[in-house]
């Protein structure tokens, strides 16, 4: 089966890569949009994720992958909510910022650019292959 590709937000003020390096593995809470839980539970064991800090720095900054696939989100009081547990891989060798996306003719229709509310979202293969690319990082 082949691998897919994902991208989630976060603010680094809120949680950084380096918050999530340090911790090791963290579930990924909190997801309140309908689209962005079906993004989650599609995500399977394996799968490689960017990690974009959001707001003030808007840069894609590391690599994490999915090892454990979609559960009941446990900080969810009511509603049928999902969370997937995500473990850091590396950072990138240089951050991608959004102004990079944007300007790179592959990238400019990722659903990064066009959906930029959503906080998970999907990567195709070659979108995935050009961020490496850009940040000067090896596949992991």
């Amino acid at each position: 089966m082949p691998k897919h590709y994902w991208i989630v937000k976060q603010e680094p003020e809120a949680y950084s890569w380096e918050d999530f390096r340090k911790d090791k593995s963290a579930d990924w809470t909190g997801v309140r949009n309908y689209q962005a839980r079906n993004h989650l539970r599609a995500m399977q064991s394996g799968d490689l994720v960017f990690f974009y800090h959001s707001m003030t720095e808007k840069s894609i900054v590391g690599i994490a992958k999915v090892i454990r696939t979609a559960f009941a989100d446990p900080t969810a009081e009511e509603g049928d909510w999902s969370a997937v547990t995500l473990a850091p891989l590396t950072p990138l060798g240089v951050p991608v910022s959004l102004g990079q996306i944007k300007a790179d003719s592959v990238l400019q229709k990722m659903a990064l650019v066009r959906n930029s509310r959503l906080s998970v979202s999907p990567v195709l293969g070659l979108e995935f292959e050009q961020i490496l690319k850009l940040s000067r990082t090896k596949h992991p």
